[in-house]
């Protein structure tokens, strides 16, 4: 394992960079060095196999979809009604605010269901997540608990994928939709 963490996350980021614009097939080491502008064999120092690199990218990619720290304090200060419809506009924000970024999330998630070494790298980080995310509901005394979060990452996961394919309502802001939809389903 080369041990220099800058170049690790250059690297990653340019494979979810190729993997988001290109999807799995334009996913070569190739592909990445050249994205990354580093020497040709770089990236294939740093993960050896395609499963090595998909790995790495399920690991970086969640840091990236991280929320900002001082937007989560700011919606904890709103009423847990309001609070629960503004965090899944945020989050659906966070996905749509690079495309790229949440497209790569979804082309691993594709390659996951074809590839049992795909699957098994991402599924414990989607799992922890959503764990994550339930914890953190229960904490702010939101409502709904665990099947409110459910549907709540359904409803964005089907909503940020519909606006970046082919929108079935290419008038509607797919925010707004979340809002008004999470709105109508727990307050």
């Amino acid at each position: 394992m080369v041990a220099n963490p800058e170049r690790r996350a250059q690297i990653t980021d340019a494979a979810l960079e190729v993997l988001g614009a290109n999807g799995s097939r334009g996913l070569t080491h190739r592909a990445v060095d050249r994205a990354a502008d580093v020497p040709t064999g770089t990236t294939a120092n740093y993960c050896p196999s395609r499963a090595g690199l998909l790995l790495a990218m399920a690991h970086r990619i969640f840091d990236r979809l991280s929320p900002e720290p001082d937007r989560v304090t700011q919606l904890a200060h709103l009423p847990p009604e309001r609070a629960t419809v503004e965090y899944a506009a945020y989050a659906t924000e966070r996905l749509l605010a690079d495309s790229t970024l949440a497209l790569a999330l979804i082309e691993l998630r594709l390659e996951a269901a074809r590839q049992p070494e795909v699957r098994q790298a991402l599924e414990p980080f989607l799992r922890q997540g959503f764990t994550d995310d339930v914890d953190f509901h229960d904490g702010q005394g939101l409502p709904g608990g665990r099947p409110a979060v459910l549907v709540t990452h359904h409803l964005v996961m089907g909503v940020v994928l519909d606006a970046l394919t082919i929108p079935v309502d290419p008038h509607q802001s797919p925010v707004d939709e979340v809002r008004q939809t999470v709105a109508a389903l727990f307050t």
